[in-house]
Order: structure tokens, then C-alpha cells, then sequence
């Protein structure tokens, strides 16, 4: 009777999943294979279709190029580990504290999930941005300028870093619920201080978390356009207005499409580690 009631079971499943599962197909992966292919195979004016790389060997011997993706890596890198610094306290404070100013506390966390991007960049050039209101309440006590850093590569990782807050403290937020108050007051009862709790109790259970939320990060830092965009310097850049700037100005769509195809690989290695996480979480 079980395995009737699941062979039953099995045609819904499958017509559950098959939407976006046609979907990433349709929208992701088959997109994808053509950039892919228009990258590597070209056709001349006879129409004959031949293998090239070409487009690829000026990507990386480029210094231009090679600038513009070291900068989105260490922008990814340097927000990544700001990310795990700011989040996992205010994180381990939301769950194991208690009355009205955790919930304030979450609240304020959360709030950059609800400004639009736009909104976030504005509101950073008027407070951080030359002659913004920290230069004014500066001059108004005699003091000097602050060396903003509207523009330069430090603009993107403070935007990036706020606008990346509230989904990663949830996430961790998440996985700090797996952890039982029986086994921290257990340690604690057999002498172990705090940093020891949070070492061998804390940490362990939470790895698969901070795997997941810094997988996530990464993949949207990596890949965002609008904050570097406004807040970055012309030079180098990230490549998402790497790839706008050379299909719109330099009128090169297959360069566009290499710099999309590279960023995609990048993308690939990080979500295999959010992918190693949930089929490792699953198999506990």
C-alpha cells in the first residue's frame, strides 16, 4: 500500500517541479549555451561556421579587461568577509537575546531589504559624497573634509555590503535556530567559556549557513550592475557596467557576451558551493 500511494504521488511531484525546471531551462541555462556558442564558433560572410577563441584570448591578455575582473573579485572577496564580520554578531545576538531591543535590532537589519537600490545610492552620495552632509557637519565644528569614497572602489563594497545585510543575517538567523539551548547550557555547565561554545558548539552547526549565505551573497555582488555602477570609479570597473558600457558604447556584443560568459563561470564555481551544502544537508 506505501509503495502504491508513492508511485501515486510520483506523477504530481514530477508535474510540481516541472515548471521551474522549465523555467531556468528557458530563462538561464539555454541563454547560457547560446552566448556560449556565439563566443566560440563564428561565421564568415560565406556563411561558414568556424571555431574561435579569439574572443576569449583578448579578454585575458588584455590589462583592461584582467583590471576590471580583478576588481569585481576583490569587491566580491572584501564584502564577503565584511559581510560574515557585521552579520553573524548581530545574528548570534537576535537568537540568544531577548525583549524589545532585539526586536528593534532585527527590525533596523532587515530595513535594507525595503530601499531600492536606486534609493540606497542617492541617499550614500548625499551623506558620503563630496560636500555631503558629513563634510558639512564637519566644516561646521573646523574640522577637515573626509576623503569620500564616492567613486573610488570602496563606493561599491559599502552599498554592496548594507544592501546584502538583511538577507544574509536571515539566513544565518535561520540556521542559529538549529542550535538547542540545552547543549550551550550543557558546555557551559562543564566549565566551557564563550568562545569555546560558540567554537565547538555554535559553529559546527551552523557551517551549512554560513556556506548558504555567503553563496548567496556572492552570487548577487558578483553579478550586480546598479550600485557599482553609480557609487564605483569609471576605472577600473566591475563587469556589470563592464558589459553595459561595452555593448551600448563600444557597440560590441560579442565582447559583452564574453565578459557575460566569464562572470557566468565564476558564478558556476560559487553556486557549486551553495549546491555541496544542500545535497550535504540533505544527506544528514
Amino acid at each position: 500500500m506505501p509503495t502504491e500511494t508513492a508511485a501515486g504521488r510520483r506523477p504530481i511531484g514530477l508535474l510540481l517541479v516541472a515548471i521551474p525546471v522549465f523555467l531556468v531551462i528557458w530563462l538561464v541555462i539555454w541563454p547560457a549555451i547560446n552566448a556560449i556558442s556565439r563566443t566560440i564558433w563564428r561565421t564568415d560572410a560565406d556563411g561558414h561556421s568556424s571555431f574561435d577563441l579569439s574572443s576569449y584570448a583578448f579578454f585575458f591578455s588584455d590589462r583592461y579587461s584582467l583590471d576590471n575582473l580583478a576588481v569585481t573579485l576583490w569587491t566580491t572577496l572584501v564584502c564577503a568577509v565584511l559581510l560574515l564580520v557585521i552579520c553573524l554578531p548581530i545574528a548570534l545576538y537576535l537568537r540568544f537575546s531577548h525583549g524589545r531591543l532585539p526586536a528593534y535590532v532585527q527590525a533596523l537589519a532587515i530595513l535594507p531589504m525595503f530601499v531600492p537600490s536606486i534609493i540606497l545610492a542617492f541617499a550614500f552620495i548625499r551623506v558620503l559624497g563630496p560636500n555631503g552632509m558629513v563634510d558639512i557637519l564637519l566644516n561646521a565644528v573646523g574640522l577637515p573634509k573626509i576623503r569620500t569614497p564616492y567613486l573610488t572602489p570602496w563606493g561599491p563594497v559599502i552599498g554592496l555590503v548594507w544592501d546584502n545585510i538583511p538577507l544574509t543575517v536571515l539566513i544565518l538567523l535561520s540556521g542559529l535556530g538549529s542550535v538547542a539551548n540545552q547543549s550551550i547550557e550543557a558546555a557551559r555547565d562543564v566549565g566551557a567559556n564563550t568562545i569555546r561554545v560558540f567554537w565547538h558548539i555554535i559553529l559546527p552547526r551552523i557551517s551549512n549557513s554560513i556556506l548558504v549565505a555567503l553563496s548567496f551573497s556572492v552570487l548577487g555582488i558578483f553579478s550586480s550592475f546598479t550600485l557599482p555602477y553609480l557609487l564605483g570609479p569609471a576605472s577600473p570597473e566591475m563587469l556589470g557596467p563592464f558589459m553595459q558600457r561595452t555593448l551600448r558604447d563600444v557597440q560590441d556584443p560579442i565582447g559583452a557576451m564574453t565578459q557575460a560568459v566569464v562572470a557566468f563561470g565564476f558564478c558556476i564555481l560559487f553556486g557549486l558551493f551553495y549546491v555541496r551544502s544542500v545535497a550535504r544537508n540533505r544527506g544528514k
